[in-house]
């Protein structure tokens, strides 16, 4: 008798846990993400000097879904990439190969909204890719006085991740166009000797800058809204070749090592602007539409946590010059980087 009782003790409470895991699902299926909308970031936005900003998305995100939201900070482009891809986050900030690479493996992922230039509109929705240079060592990459992607060959050179949108994927479209004759890959650049002495990873914007800055290589790529805050204009107009950056004196990490270095621009190449992106699986259509509403309220634009004042010193994740703020984006607006990808 005992054991019957057991029997039927042991199948009410699987089918308890069954009813339990179809109301989970259908949940997940109309709203999603449970009680915790976990949003992933790069490095190069996990340093404590954008806590305030990333608090103040994750508490505009929390006010229009009703949700609690974590943040994920990542030190690796690879653990950032899988963590949204693998359904362990929601939500993501990561550049436009980042999302491509996503998006390959899990056709889940969808950008959400992408920030504006200054004219509020996607026609400026674009930053910048460069090639920099310590300033005592810039004649050594010209040619007649103009600075040359002939001199690179056989430098050690720093890229940021293979992943990075404007510290790989541009830079690297731009050198394989130029040394065409030598029959380079993607993967001929990532190693020593095809073409550099020595290849370094930042894995950061900043990490790849300080690698410059330390001597570690002799040119390096970066981005120039990933180290605004840490750099001021020393010379020259921003983001023009041959302009000149200072290092912060009270800069932070990492650039805190090299205070008061400076670097020269060699080229310098435009780049579709970073988007948010949501894995639908686990966010849900019905919050992924409200989170995409608040992104691109004027609240969101109007916040100046998020879109700091140009003339502000705080630091932020992005600069409000004129009219910038986010505006939905659809798949198809990364074309141009998928097919720098494929050359």
């Amino acid at each position: 008798m005992q054991k019957k009782w057991m029997a039927v003790l042991v199948f009410a409470v699987a089918l308890f846990g069954l009813a339990a895991c179809s109301s989970d699902d259908a949940q997940g299926q109309e709203g999603g993400a449970g009680d915790v909308i976990d949003i992933v970031w790069y490095p190069n936005e996990s340093g404590n000097d954008l806590k305030t900003a990333r608090d103040a998305i994750g508490e505009q995100i929390a006010e229009a879904t009703g949700k609690e939201v974590e943040h994920h900070l990542t030190t690796d482009y690879a653990i950032a990439i899988e963590t949204i891809v693998n359904n362990n986050a929601a939500l993501a900030f990561m550049g436009a190969q980042g999302y491509i690479e996503a998006n390959e493996q899990n056709d889940a992922i969808k950008p959400i909204v992408v920030s504006t230039g200054s004219s509020g509109t996607l026609d400026d929705a674009m930053y910048h890719s460069w090639l920099a240079v310590k300033v005592d060592e810039a004649d050594d990459f010209k040619d007649n006085g103009e600075f040359s992607l002939d001199t690179i060959e056989d430098k050690r050179f720093s890229f940021v991740s293979n992943s990075s949108t404007s510290g790989f994927v541009v830079p690297s479209s731009t050198i394989l166009d130029y040394f065409s004759d030598k029959d380079l890959t993607e993967e001929d650049l990532m190693e020593d000797g095809p073409l550099f002495s020595q290849v370094l990873f930042g894995g950061s914007h900043q990490g790849s800058a300080v690698n410059l800055l330390n001597d570690s290589a002799d040119v390096a790529a970066f981005c120039d809204s990933c180290v605004d805050n840490y750099v001021e204009i020393a010379e020259g107009e921003e983001n023009t070749v041959g302009s000149v950056y200072r290092v912060k004196d009270d800069a932070e990490e990492p650039f805190n090592t090299v205070p008061g270095e400076e670097f020269t621009l060699m080229s310098v190449t435009p780049v579709l602007n970073a988007p948010f992106v949501a894995n639908m699986d686990v966010l849900g259509e019905e919050n992924y539409e409200v989170i995409q509403e608040a992104f691109a309220s004027d609240e969101m634009a109007n916040n100046e946590d998020v879109f700091v004042p140009s003339d502000s010193d705080a630091s932020g994740l992005f600069s409000k010059s004129g009219e910038e703020r986010f505006v939905p984006v659809e798949d198809e607006w990364f074309n141009p980087i998928r097919e720098l990808s494929q050359n």
